[in-house]
């Protein structure tokens, strides 16, 4: 058994107990190639992010950072600027064979909403080792956006898989000749390159900035904030845009992208060389992305974008992230986008499904 492992191993995970949860796992939580983990019921307002580090438990580091602790059960909010961790419902006692990575799910990311899994014993932040056993915690930093939070919320999501399973490059070249990756010449180094689509087939919008003093956002709220209300369109007729520092940018990439069923991906950050900025918070694409065999024609990669130290002109078609592909151990059962609500199938420039569309 060598890959990803699918939704029915993850089921088999869960009934061997090598997942546990309080309440249990809900069907709804099963992806085709990951599991979404629920928030507790308390969030820990702490000083500074941490990790447990070597033979220290979370719980632990938490008496030593902890500001003050918050009953999510009635809802609460979470400050923008602020760090919290929260226990999740979701354990693990992983076999020896099996590792786990943790991502941010597409909607969380796609606010800013800086989420990553924290582990007893963690020296990475998202990574899981093999044969873990014990308590899994969100690190919770909301960036741009405050947020209101409620026990049972999904804000991240982990993958399970066992050897490597990475695609090299000679392997993505053999697979785009066979089944297509993208929907033009593949650039291939280290991975699929994903490039930023800045001049649109109609139109000037190529993007979206966060406003700097916007209000609360639920993330129970679907379709329900107006737009404006949060971001300022960007525009342009050059093909290029300057990234200004510390702002938020929601982009796309140049590329439709298709992920066959065979096969799961993550989308990587780019070498920092390229330039004063960073690319990604949530980075699980599921297999059937974009894919016929789910009734895809391709999709788009949304690119989250925050510029660093300086202001940065990004151009039409520059090179921003890759997308590693990994084997599937074994197909899923249902893949994304057929009998999923699927927010993202088919999907061009897109906000978060909380926002209304125009």
């Amino acid at each position: 058994m060598t890959g990803v492992l699918s939704s029915q191993q993850i089921q088999g995970m869960i009934d061997s107990g090598a997942i546990a949860a309080e309440p249990a796992v809900t069907p709804a939580q099963i992806q085709p190639a990951s599991l979404d983990l629920r928030l507790g019921h308390i969030a820990y307002r702490v000083r500074a992010s941490f990790l447990a580090g070597e033979g220290r438990s979370v719980a632990e580091r938490l008496r030593e950072f902890e500001m003050h602790r918050i009953d999510l059960t009635a809802g609460a909010v979470l400050e923008k600027g602020c760090v919290y961790v929260v226990p999740l419902m979701e354990s693990l006692a992983l076999p020896a064979s099996v590792q786990a990575t943790a991502n941010a799910k597409s909607s969380t990311g796609r606010l800013d909403l800086l989420t990553r899994a924290v582990t007893d014993g963690g020296a990475e932040f998202d990574r899981i080792p093999a044969g873990y056993s014990g308590p899994l915690y969100a690190e919770i930093c909301p960036r741009s956006f405050s947020v209101l939070v409620r026990p049972g919320m999904r804000l991240n999501q982990i993958r399970f898989s066992t050897g490597d399973a990475v695609l090299n490059d000679a392997d993505l070249v053999a697979l785009h000749a066979s089944d297509r990756l993208v929907d033009c010449s593949p650039v291939i180094s280290d991975g699929l390159g994903f490039s930023v689509d800045l001049r649109p087939a109609t139109g000037t919008l190529v993007g979206y900035r966060a406003k700097p003093h916007a209000g609360v956002i639920d993330l129970d709220n679907i379709d329900h904030y107006d737009q404006a209300d949060f971001w300022e369109e960007v525009h342009t007729r050059e093909g290029r845009i300057i990234l200004d520092p510390g702002a938020f940018y929601i982009l796309v990439s140049r590329e439709s992208v298709h992920i066959p069923p065979q096969y799961a991906a993550e989308m990587a950050p780019y070498l920092a060389m390229v330039g004063e900025f960073r690319v990604h918070y949530a980075g699980f694409f599921d297999p059937g992305f974009g894919h016929s065999a789910a009734g895809g024609t391709g999709s788009r990669g949304v690119l989250e974008v925050r510029c660093h130290e300086a202001p940065f002109v990004l151009e039409h078609g520059q090179i921003v992230g890759r997308l590693i592909y990994e084997r599937m151990d074994t197909v899923p059962d249902t893949l994304y986008g057929a009998d999923l609500s699927s927010n993202y199938q088919g999907q061009g420039l897109k906000l978060s499904k909380h926002f209304k569309s125009l």
